[in-house]
């Protein structure tokens, strides 16, 4: 028996005065009706209506029922009408999840902006290196990088590509030079970067003559990004830090790049959720201002660091020719 339908039924029972104009309104037959009720005063163990040929009439423990009934009902209308106005207007709270440096960088920046179109939501950020169980639901979207996706039945939109830099502080290269080559690095504290996307140790780095693959160590690990830019700031040695984390140090001259014609750990930046079904609408409304938003603000980075990269090359080119210009 389907106890809430059974309220259902006999709320409108009573309303409308008998079996048959009850079964009218609610599209069913008297005697479908009349068997609901009596299931509902089996399952109660107790008569709730008086019934006669000319009129139906509720007993005491009827009229408690009813009374409990119409609250019952009411709150589950109003439940379903709530959820329901989820799916429609943006609000409440959005529990966010997203890997510490795109998070700080990229995800805080975004939810302002979101905020200020849809000021009836409240955001939960998490910042954290691992991945959550968005099926557990501590979490309605994720925010993550990654070279690929393993599979799973997570919904996943791309974002934008993104990749990482080899960094040092002006004052160690002042000291120790700046490596020509990949293998120069050898010679070279490297600061190392243990992240959820590839090994700490190991550096790919692509450039215009091919991949080079080497192992490097050092005297600093850390697993944070901006842990790292301050370990290298401070003249530790050269690190690898993703262009959002490495860019305002590149423009305030803070960092330099060091084999500016190398990248390292190309990935891919995504936001996950768990379904496509009855998405409410401050998740689909984060996610599509996300879509909209974060390729821009990635491709502007990637700009950045390309204008910057020229203007590091073209400096280097100047003090070379002063040099030479010196010796001669």
């Amino acid at each position: 028996m389907d106890t809430l339908q059974s309220m259902r039924v006999f709320a409108r029972v009573v309303e409308a005065g008998s079996f048959t104009a009850a079964a009218q309104s609610l599209n069913s037959t008297a005697g479908a009706i009349s068997r609901a009720v009596s299931e509902l005063e089996t399952h109660l163990r107790t008569r709730l209506l008086n019934r006669s040929t000319r009129r139906l009439a509720l007993t005491i423990a009827g009229e408690r029922y009813l009374k409990r009934c119409k609250q019952i009902l009411a709150d589950v209308d109003g439940a379903e009408e709530e959820a329901s106005g989820a799916h429609e207007r943006p609000a409440g709270a959005l529990r966010m999840h997203s890997f510490a440096s795109i998070g700080q960088h990229y995800v805080l920046p975004a939810i302002s902006q979101y905020r200020a179109l849809h000021p009836d939501v409240t955001v939960e950020l998490t910042l954290s290196q691992r991945m959550p169980d968005l099926f557990e639901g501590s979490s309605d979207v994720s925010l993550v990088t990654a070279t690929s996706l393993p599979d799973s039945d997570l919904v996943s939109h791309r974002l934008g590509s993104s990749c990482s830099i080899l960094c040092a502080s002006p004052g160690y290269v002042h000291t120790h030079g700046s490596p020509g080559t990949p293998a120069d690095l050898a010679h070279h504290d490297c600061l190392i970067l243990k992240t959820p996307t590839s090994p700490a140790h190991e550096w790919t780095l692509e450039g215009p003559d091919g991949n080079v693959e080497m192992h490097v160590s050092g005297p600093v690990q850390v697993n944070i990004a901006e842990s790292l830019a301050v370990a290298i700031r401070e003249g530790m040695g050269i690190g690898m830090l993703p262009v959002y984390a490495a860019i305002e140090g590149l423009r305030n001259g803070s960092l330099v790049r060091v084999l500016p014609r190398h990248i390292l750990q190309k990935v891919s930046v995504y936001a996950l959720y768990p379904s496509r079904k009855f998405v409410d609408a401050k998740t689909k409304t984060w996610v599509e201002f996300l879509r909209a938003h974060l390729p821009q603000v990635i491709s502007r980075d990637m700009s950045l660091l390309e204008q910057l990269a020229h203007e590091q090359t073209a400096d280097s080119a100047v003090t070379t020719r002063d040099v030479l210009h010196a010796m001669a």
